[in-house]
């Protein structure tokens, strides 16, 4: 078994729960209010349109108000056939240039460059692992989570920073969001001092969760939540 990892007694599971429960009425809107991830079954049930579907919406999300961005996808997915990788990846020049001169859709040339070249990252991940790009995000142990967020940054197209966090939460993946509000508990409890971007500083940062999930069975994405609302009641 891989050795348990120590995390501050500032930052235990029952402080954490204690301190958030103060927030709600009553057990149920807690559990009712916190997010929770897809099963491995959904995951994988999910087709891998679906995937570059949100990966292209998250591509589009960065720098612009989510909302803009979520009311036009409808008109996305229109224009882009329902995302099927196989006909995204042949996207080219001219094929963008036509897409730049509908109205319906934000007309970002450097972010419409990323959909075919997402769509071959699908496609290569498919060949590598004989499997669904949905099977192998599904497969991905949460335990190591920043591991899949350095692969979707390397490998994908305007998928690094918060960006590839965003991609899995956008398609119910099993991930801690490194918000603001998460930062400055995780400094609060010591177990950081300032914003984590190397590698070492996210694996602190990866190890303080896995701890916390250890301790509580909770998803990645609950205890996130939880940190955010235990700096932020409005979270």
């Amino acid at each position: 078994m891989p050795k348990r990892q120590e995390t501050s007694t500032a930052l235990s599971y029952p402080w954490l729960y204690d301190t958030v429960r103060k927030r709600f009425e009553s057990d149920e809107a807690m559990e009712a209010f916190l997010p929770k991830a897809f099963t491995s079954g959904e995951l994988k049930r999910k087709g891998d349109d679906r995937y570059l579907s949100a990966m292209s919406q998250r591509v589009f999300q960065a720098g612009i108000q989510h909302s803009v961005v979520d009311a036009k996808w409808p008109a996305f997915e229109e224009a882009f056939d329902g995302f099927a990788p196989e006909q995204m990846v042949l996207l080219g020049p001219e094929q963008i240039e036509a897409h730049m001169k509908n109205e319906r859709i934000i007309r970002d040339r450097t972010k419409l460059q990323s959909i075919p070249k997402n769509a071959r990252f699908i496609l290569d991940i498919r060949q590598e692992q004989d499997m669904s790009f949905g099977e192998f995000i599904a497969d991905w142990p949460s335990s190591d989570i920043i591991g899949l967020w350095r692969l979707l940054a390397k490998r994908g197209s305007r998928l690094g920073g918060r960006s590839a966090a965003g991609f899995l939460r956008l398609v119910g993946k099993d991930t801690f969001l490194l918000t603001s509000d998460v930062v400055a508990r995780l400094a609060a409890a010591g177990i950081i001092d300032h914003e984590p971007s190397s590698q070492r500083d996210l694996q602190i940062v990866q190890d303080a969760f896995n701890t916390l999930q250890q301790d509580s069975g909770r998803q990645l994405c609950q205890l996130s939540a939880m940190l955010s609302l235990s700096i932020n009641p409005q979270f």
